[in-house]
C-alpha cells in the first residue's frame, strides 16, 4: 500500500497508508489527518481538500484536470503552481512516499 506524508503548516508530518486507486483525500480522512475537511466528499466541488504537492512529486502526480483547475480558483488559501485537490490525486504504487503540504486553512 502506498504511503502519503501530510505536512501541516507548522511542520508536523503525519504518514498514512492509502489503498491503491483511492484518493489522497480519502487516505487523509481515514488516517485522521487534520486540515482536510472534504465537505463535498470527494466530488471536486468544494476545494476543502486543497494541498500543495511537494516539488519533487509534481511530475509523478501530474496536472489537474479542467474541472479541478477551475475549482482551485476557489481555495481559501492562495493557489500556487503546485496546488491540487487531494480528492483528485489517485494513489498508485509509483506515488509511495508522496509528500503533500497542507495550507493554513481550507
Amino acid at each position: 500500500m502506498p504511503k502519503i506524508v501530510f505536512v501541516r503548516p507548522e511542520g508536523e508530518a503525519r504518514e498514512v497508508e492509502a489503498a491503491e486507486g483511492s484518493s489522497a483525500m480519502r487516505a487523509a480522512l481515514t488516517g485522521g489527518v487534520e486540515g482536510i475537511t472534504a465537505d463535498c466528499g470527494g466530488e471536486a466541488s468544494c476545494a476543502t481538500c486543497h494541498v500543495f504537492v511537494d516539488e519533487q512529486w509534481l511530475v509523478q502526480v501530474g496536472e489537474p484536470g479542467l474541472d479541478e483547475d477551475d475549482m482551485l480558483e476557489f481555495t481559501a488559501c492562495t493557489r500556487q503552481p503546485n496546488s491540487r485537490l487531494s480528492c483528485q490525486i489517485r494513489m498508485r504504487d509509483e506515488l509511495d512516499g508522496l509528500v503533500l503540504n497542507l495550507p493554513e486553512s481550507q
